[in-house]
């Protein structure tokens, strides 16, 4: 009888399985599908083909997929390679806390594409989970701050992290959950389109951002004296804000951002950054119908555009700056190139650069499913984000790992922040 072994079947987002499917015949060649339904409905689906070994065995910990959504040995490329049916969407998770996603993985004879009726040999159910038994979710409306507060279990005290996302505005969740699954008590930050905050982000105040430090901070399960930022895009530019005008800001993790003002002013006190020109002539439209945004903005080292600048060289932290080659939104690894240029020319060592071939500009946890293109609720056209499948999953494997062990090494009541 065919059997899906699957270890664990019950785990975090970011834990690899360990899959095999046995009693097969020797050497047959079947089609691996996995699937998933998301919270709106949307179905993610891949299809893999295998053959079995002499003895009747696909294990993926070594066997090389023949064809279909990916080729080669990839042990867990079935979830990093989920497509959506309709075209465009992203997989996104929202409920972090009671329910995970369920990935029903089948395996079918390999004409499976070629009849009117899929012919099933057996199939098996996962349970994939953005939050550790434990975890607790606390709604945050204090003062101004607006977000969810995911806290380890245990008495504490864990490292504080604010969890920021980009210009999809709202509250995302799924990261903040995961790290604080990991051991960091973490503040996903909501700044704009949520709630009373802001519908559009014209301004970031940074006091607002400061607000949410000291919140953290004053949390009697965060270990002081110095806090995290993980962020991303749009987000990212603040992360990079935060850590040159707020010294309790120890480590920032910025992923595919920028190091001026992009979109909008950004202020603290009375300082104010303005915001870099977008050449609109440069926007293309490829032959997909998808935004590419990439070079859309003035050169940030032009003389006119020192005002739109960050100085980055005050940052008080340390900065892990993660950019994807293939990133189609921006122009990720040149801005990183240069921040990191800026930083040796003040004679600063804090800044460390991660550039992965191949990756786009939505790198996520591990095992995601890249998604090269999607809607943006403030642009009429879908924007592409782009990379490579297989290169990008391996650039959210290895970023991961690093940005655990980033927040870790800097946050630990050992480390120091002081440069």
């Amino acid at each position: 009888m065919t059997q899906i072994i699957v270890h664990p079947k019950i785990a975090l987002v970011d834990e690899p399985l360990h899959i095999r499917v046995t009693g097969l015949l020797p050497y047959e060649l079947v089609i691996l599908e996995a699937k998933l339904t998301d919270e709106k409905g949307m179905i993610f689906e891949s299809q893999v083909f295998y053959k079995a070994d002499e003895g009747g065995e696909i294990n993926l910990e070594h066997a090389a997929a023949l064809g279909g959504c990916y080729m080669g040995v990839h042990p867990m490329g079935l979830f990093w390679s989920l497509k959506p049916r309709k075209i465009l969407s992203r997989l996104m998770k929202n409920n972090v806390i009671n329910s995970p996603f369920l990935v029903h993985l089948s395996v079918y004879n390999s004409q499976m594409f070629l009849e009117s009726q899929k012919s099933l040999k057996t199939s098996e159910t996962v349970e994939r989970w953005y939050s550790a038994p434990g975890v607790e979710r606390i709604q945050i409306r204090e003062g101004r701050i607006r977000g969810a507060l995911f806290l380890p279990p245990g008495k504490g005290p864990f490292p504080g992290v604010i969890d920021l996302f980009g210009g999809i505005g709202g509250l995302t969740e799924f990261r903040a959950s995961l790290l604080a699954s990991r051991g960091f008590a973490t503040l996903a930050l909501a700044y704009f389109a949520y709630e009373d905050l802001p519908s559009e982000l014209n301004v970031v105040d940074i006091e607002y951002f400061e607000e949410a430090v000291n919140f953290l901070l004053g949390h009697p399960k965060v270990l002081g004296p110095s806090i995290g930022v993980v962020s991303v895009s749009q987000g990212a530019q603040i992360g990079l804000a935060m850590s040159v005008y707020l010294k309790q800001v120890a480590a920032t993790v910025c992923i595919n951002g920028f190091f001026f003002a992009a979109g909008c002013m950004i202020k603290y006190r009375n300082e104010n950054i303005h915001p870099i020109k977008v050449v609109l002539e440069r926007l293309r439209i490829n032959d997909l119908g998808l935004l590419e945004a990439s070079s859309a903005f003035e050169n940030p080292r032009e003389e006119a555009n020192k005002h739109c600048l960050l100085p980055i060289e005050r940052a008080h932290g340390h900065i892990l700056f993660i950019v994807g080659e293939k990133d189609g939104n921006i122009n990720s690894k040149s801005y990183a190139e240069q921040m990191i240029e800026q930083l040796r020319r003040y004679g600063k060592s804090n800044g460390t650069l991660l550039s992965y071939p191949g990756a786009g500009h939505l790198i996520e946890p591990p095992y995601s499913p890249l998604c090269l293109a999607s809607w943006n609720p403030f642009v009429n056209k879908p924007l592409l984000w782009g990379g490579e499948t297989v290169l990008h999953a391996e650039a959210q494997e290895h970023s991961w790992r690093e940005i655990l062990k980033f927040l870790r090494y800097h946050l630990s009541p050992a480390s120091s922040s002081k440069l």
